[in-house]
């Protein structure tokens, strides 16, 4: 098991990011959470398998239709500070 922080800048808030991260991320079996940042973007931390996170990393580039996605900064971390299902917050 795998999991990775990303942070996830551009009109990223009040375009439903979090939520439709929320469904990629379930679909892909992955678990964590999203949430907004003060500085506008929005941080994502997920742990599952490498292809699930690679497919969600793909997905996170363009996020959903109204978003836009301005850059995406990743960071390997331990797997076992990630909780259980995935929530937005």
């Amino acid at each position: 098991m795998t999991a990775a922080r990303f942070l996830v800048g551009g009109r990223v808030q009040g375009v439903f990011f979090r939520a439709a991260t929320g469904e990629q991320a379930q679909r892909l079996g992955l678990r964590g959470h999203a949430r907004n940042l003060d500085d506008g973007r929005v941080e994502v931390v997920v742990a599952g398998d490498a292809a699930g996170i690679e497919a969600l990393a793909a997905w996170l580039q363009h996020g959903p239709p109204m978003a836009r996605v301005d850059g995406v900064v990743r960071e390997a971390i331990d797997a076992v500070t990630v909780g259980a299902g995935f929530r937005t917050v």
